[in-house]
């Protein structure tokens, strides 16, 4: 089969919607279209063509990802998918190769992200699994916290436009806090707070957020799902987004969010694998907490890459990265790093450790640690120690999160 891959034209955005949609079994409206519409890169959305028709499709978004204490540009893969009609033939495959090869050539994006419909999938082109994600569900009359939590400011409902004005500053001071979190622009927080319908579900959100003497330091976004059985209310209330830039601010917030009347269970879904709330509650096995894949990561340029971000410890480190399908990778490289900064480059020393760009991948945020990726059998160490030492090295604290899905 004879099939085109190329970037779409601003007319076709509409049948590259549809596309798409249709790949995951859905069928988007004419606002939804819209929606998406407003944030797409034109240029960066590729299209699979067999002959005139339009089979297959995947995008990327220009993003500046939070690494341990550093950034790092970042190509967003996204809208990735191939008609029924049309699977098993290597499309998938073929739109993955152009847009790294895309990225690649640019030079611009050290870093590719992901969040994964299939880790099968990904996995073939060299992601590794950076990140993870929870979730809760938690009855409201077993939320209390433990002894010694005191109030520490006030909360207040704001409407849409005032809140979207408030609360992006505090989103981009608490995303400089985190590895794995993306800069959002406010055009992008706007569409990551969007109530406008979508795959059939209603979202008509509240918007609080919590004020100390400094000004605006934590907020929630939530919808509450009514429900009542007989005179007794059972209502869900469900938490959109959350984030706070002080422990003192995220308590007050978690405590609003827990106190609403009306409601009998708090649930969240996409929240950090190290949830303070599970130090924070009398109860922490009431969380429930259950943890999925976040985000998965790969180096489009392995030195570029590390260097961009900073060590927990001064060491130096001799990875052998065997990366398959961006065989430019394909090499040793010498990495010296500690808190202040990193250099690193090809070399012919022997390597410390032997790895694939997967690994790297899951490494690379501080959310996989070397050793477990070797009990696993995936790294192997060709030195005595240098488990001990990388782990020393790419460790940190707080663990990747990504909460904006993209």
């Amino acid at each position: 089969m004879d099939v085109e891959i190329r970037p779409i034209e601003p007319e076709e955005f509409e049948e590259w919607a549809r596309t798409l949609e249709g790949a995951f079994g859905l069928r988007p409206t004419p606002e939804e279209i819209e929606r998406e519409r407003r944030v797409a890169e034109i240029d960066r959305c590729l299209a699979a063509f067999d002959g005139a028709e339009m089979v297959g499709c995947a995008g990327t978004s220009t993003f500046r990802l939070t690494v341990p204490d550093g950034a790092a540009r970042a190509a967003g893969v996204t809208a990735v998918g191939v008609k029924p009609t049309h699977r098993r033939r290597g499309i998938n495959t073929a739109l993955m190769r152009r847009q790294l090869d895309d990225v690649h050539a640019a030079g611009a994006e050290p870093l590719a992200i992901l969040y994964a419909s299939e880790g099968g999938i990904y996995g073939r082109y060299g992601y590794g699994l950076a990140s993870f994600m929870c979730e809760i569900n938690i009855e409201r009359e077993r939320s209390a916290f433990v002894r010694g939590y005191h109030p520490s400011g006030r909360v207040r409902l704001l409407e849409r436009s005032e809140a979207l004005a408030a609360f992006l500053p505090v989103y981009d001071r608490a995303r400089r806090q985190r590895p794995g979190m993306i800069e959002l622009e406010a055009a992008w927080f706007a569409h990551r707070l969007d109530e406008t319908r979508h795959h059939g579900e209603e979202r008509a959100y509240f918007y609080a957020g919590h004020e100390s003497e400094e000004g605006f330091d934590a907020y929630a976004v939530y919808h509450v799902k009514e429900k009542w059985t007989g005179a007794v209310p059972k209502s869900e209330l469900v938490v959109e987004d959350l984030h706070a830039v002080t422990p003192a601010a995220y308590a007050d917030m978690w405590r609003y969010c827990f106190d609403i009347d009306l409601v009998e269970r708090i649930t969240a879904w996409n929240r950090p694998s190290d949830e303070p709330l599970l130090h924070l509650l009398q109860e922490p096995a009431r969380l429930r907490l259950t943890f999925g894949d976040g985000l998965w990561a790969r180096a489009v340029e392995v030195p570029a890459a590390l260097e961009a971000r900073r060590y927990a410890a001064e060491g130096r480190i001799v990875l052998e990265v065997h990366d398959a399908f961006c065989p430019w990778n394909d090499g040793r490289y010498g990495l010296e790093g500690g808190p202040d900064g990193a250099t690193c480059g090809p070399t012919d020393a022997e390597p410390d450790l032997v790895l694939t760009a997967n690994d790297l991948g899951a490494a690379y945020l501080g959310g996989a640690s070397f050793r477990q990726l070797h009990r696993a059998g995936r790294v192997e160490e060709e030195r005595p120690g240098a488990l001990g030492r990388a782990d020393a090295m790419f460790a940190w604290d707080p663990a990747p999160w990504c909460s904006f899905m993209f």
